[in-house]
């Protein structure tokens, strides 16, 4: 029962991560098109910040939905592997970002290609940001799921 536990456990941690990934790679983007349109925090109107409460927790959904499958062979991997620092999470936001443009390019739909240099790199930059949020909140203890509880951490006898 207790092993169950701690599947569901981490389960649950993963998916906190994961929202909290979604989030914070949404909140990068919406800031990246703000200023892309010449808003500065100096000239902000209070409406645009009252936009940004209702458009990052919007976007974040769309980010969750395209990036999910990627994203979960990435946790996979980090979890089998037990990954817990940043620059893996890193980088593996950046492939993730750079699968969701790969299948987007080759789902033969024309108006939803992203095909502007700096639009593919806010998205990557977009994962990259997802990607070390995630490993802030639940990267860190990737792997400790299956660990032995009872393993010795020591090297055991030197036999001298």
């Amino acid at each position: 029962m207790g092993r169950f536990v701690a599947y569901l456990v981490r389960f649950a941690i993963i998916l906190f991560g994961y929202a909290v990934a979604s989030l914070a790679a949404s909140a990068f983007l919406n800031i990246l098109f703000l200023a892309s349109l010449g808003y500065t925090p100096d000239h902000a109107h209070p409406t645009a910040t009252a936009a940004l409460y209702f458009s990052i927790p919007f976007v974040a959904l769309f980010v969750a939905y395209f990036a999910f499958m990627p994203a979960v062979v990435v946790i996979l991997v980090a979890e089998i592997l037990g990954r817990r620092d940043w620059l893996y999470y890193a980088l593996a936001g950046a492939v993730v970002a750079a699968a969701y443009l790969g299948l987007v390019d080759h789902a033969q739909e024309p108006t939803f290609a992203v095909t502007d240099t700096s639009a593919i790199m806010a998205v990557i930059g977009g994962g990259m940001v997802g990607g070390i949020f995630y490993s802030l909140s639940a990267g860190r203890w990737a792997g400790s799921w299956w660990k032995d509880e009872n393993a010795s951490t020591s090297p055991g006898p030197s036999g001298s």
